[in-house]
C-alpha cells in the first residue's frame, strides 16, 4: 500500500502531493524532494536509450529502514514518485507498475481536460470533476491492500 504518491512537473515542482499519516506528512515532503535527484541521475544514465525504449517505470529509487521508494517519468519528463511502506513485502514489481500506468491514465485525463492549465496544482477542492477523479483513483491506491 502506498502511503505517499506525487506528481512533480518537469521543472522540480510538486504538482500534487497526498500522503496517508498526516502526521509524517513533512517527512514524506523530504523523501519526495531527496529522491529528485536519484531519478534526475536515472534519467541521465538512460541518456537516448528512455527515448528509444517505451519503458517509463524507473524501478527502486532508493529504500529507507521504513519505506521503499519508486519512481515513474513520462514522455513530458513529468514525474511520478511512490512511497510504500516496506513492511509489505507482498507488493511486487509488477504491482508497482501497474499502480503507475493507472496513475499515469489518470494524469492524462486530467491534462485533457480543457478546463486545467497545464502547470497548476491539481486539486480536488476546485469546480473540475476529473481532479476529484484523480484524487479519489490516488485515495483507492493508499488505501488498497495488496
Amino acid at each position: 500500500m502506498a502511503v505517499c504518491i506525487a506528481v512533480i512537473a518537469k521543472e522540480n515542482y510538486p504538482l500534487y502531493i497526498r500522503s496517508t499519516p498526516t502526521e509524517n506528512e513533512l517527512r514524506f515532503h523530504y523523501m519526495v524532494h531527496t529522491s529528485l535527484d536519484v531519478v534526475d541521475e536515472k534519467i541521465s544514465a538512460m541518456g537516448k536509450a528512455l527515448v528509444d525504449q517505451r519503458e517509463l517505470y524507473l524501478g527502486l529509487l532508493y529504500p529507507t529502514e521504513d519505506y521503499k521508494v519508486y519512481g515513474y517519468v513520462t514522455n513530458s519528463k513529468v514525474k511520478f514518485v511512490m512511497v510504500v511502506d516496506s513492511s509489505n513485502t507482498a507488493l511486487r514489481d509488477n504491482e508497482i507498475r501497474s499502480m503507475f500506468r493507472k496513475l499515469h491514465n489518470s494524469y492524462t485525463d486530467v491534462m485533457c481536460n480543457p478546463f486545467y492549465n497545464p502547470g497548476d496544482r491539481i486539486q480536488s477542492s476546485g469546480s473540475v470533476s476529473l481532479s476529484r477523479a484523480f484524487d479519489n483513483m490516488v485515495t483507492s491506491m493508499m488505501i488498497q491492500v495488496c
